[in-house]
């Protein structure tokens, strides 16, 4: 059975401002709509096939240095349809789904075509002999792109051993303590970890495409965690990347690049859990729940801009987020939201995406005083819905007037 015989597809590109990006994440979540036996809306499992629902494929352009988030880059939804005899180790790349890791790459090459590197991190989902072999190094012209993920499989290296064999060989590099976020499973804690790292090459899996390469050379940089708590999991990251790293201080920024990979759990937070609450919508058919899932994606990536800029210590413009319209309609409101004092008055420079931060969260309902609790989620998204409001109104003035 053909791919676009399979499943519904929708793709998003991100054309803003991509010179400071040389950083890209991405991820693929599972929107899990409400149906029922005779109500299934057109969707096809996801998960273990308890559910049925749309799954979103997301990159996005971040600044290496800043971790800011740029846009979104590339992405693929698609909702399945029916399950595939053949066992997925038989199919080739093209009929996989694990292919969006590589044509997303390709296309945030392109999309990202004045950036001087392009790395693209990932957490173990992304873990494929194809993407090591294929990503890297995609063909001129344009930037350089490396790979950055989390190992999954213990793979087996050229000359013999495995990956976690040979790390425990490496001597230790160095040691620090690291804060570990919240997740559902695992509290904030910190963590004293140790670094090893090293080169070293893998080999092609048995069952791999013969046309992709013999063996791929690649950096490992492992992070373990010799004493843990009591009753805790000790933290083990496995780190590939086709970047060099030649001492402990690259190491260390491979780890924070692996982590900043945090954003795009932070995204699909926000289209699930915080504000968007997609997963509530009631629309019934399956082509109208994929345009949906891709504008909801387009405004949670604005609202996790907003959400970063609203401290006032990033520097990007605020045209990399809001139309000119946009833009036009917050100058206008400007006047209306400043005060006699300074507490009352915007702080952040004109047309910066901290000064747009700052009127949406107003919009939003934010009383505007530092004092006051940081607006969240649902006040950027409630200012957003009004602010595209009123620049439609905007727009028609302009028009109608002579």
């Amino acid at each position: 059975m053909g791919r676009a015989d399979r499943r519904r597809r929708g793709r998003a590109a991100y054309s803003g401002h991509p010179e400071p990006a040389p950083a890209q994440a991405g991820d693929t979540s599972e929107i899990n709509f409400r149906t029922t036996r005779n109500r299934t809306r057109g969707l096809g499992e996801i998960g273990k096939g308890v559910g049925r629902g749309v799954l979103l494929h997301a990159m996005v352009a971040l600044d290496a240095e800043s971790e800011a988030c740029l846009g979104l880059v590339a992405g693929d939804i698609w909702t399945r349809q029916g399950r595939i005899s053949v066992p997925h180790r038989k199919r080739p790349l093209e009929d996989k789904e694990s292919r969006r890791w590589v044509t997303t790459a390709t296309a945030a090459k392109t999309v990202l075509s004045t950036a001087a590197t392009i790395t693209m991190v990932a957490d173990r989902e992304a873990d494929l002999y194809a993407l090591w072999a294929l990503v890297p190094g995609l063909g001129s012209p344009g930037p350089g792109v490396h790979v950055l993920g989390r190992v999954h499989h213990d793979r087996s290296l050229v000359g013999g051993g495995t990956l976690a064999r040979i790390a425990q060989q490496w001597p230790l590099a160095d040691t620090r303590c690291i804060a570990l976020r919240q997740r559902q499973d695992r509290p904030e804690r910190a963590a004293r970890v140790e670094l090893r790292f090293g080169s070293l090459a893998i080999a092609r899996p048995r069952e791999g495409a013969p046309d992709l390469p013999a063996q791929v050379e690649l950096s490992l940089v492992e992070l373990s965690e010799p004493d843990p708590p009591p009753g805790t999991e000790p933290l083990k990251w496995r780190l590939l990347t086709s970047h060099a790293v030649p001492d402990a201080a690259t190491a260390w920024q491979i780890v924070a690049w692996y982590r900043a990979r945090w954003i795009i759990e932070q995204l699909f937070r926000l289209l699930k859990q915080q504000g968007l609450r997609l997963e509530d919508s009631q629309i019934e058919t399956a082509d109208r729940l994929l345009k949906l899932v891709a504008i909801a994606t387009h405004a949670a990536v604005i609202t996790v801009q907003l959400l970063q800029a609203r401290d006032g210590r990033s520097a990007e413009p605020a045209s990399i987020s809001l139309s000119g319209e946009e833009l036009s309609t917050l100058d206008a409101l400007q006047p209306g939201y400043t005060g006699h004092t300074p507490l009352q008055k915007n702080p952040h420079p004109h047309r910066s995406l901290a000064w747009a931060a700052w009127l949406i969260a107003r919009l939003g309902g934010w009383d505007g005083y530092p004092s006051s609790r940081p607006p969240g989620p649902i006040t950027f998204k409630n200012g957003l819905d009004k602010l595209r409001l009123l620049a439609q109104g905007w727009a028609l003035r302009n028009v109608c007037m002579p």
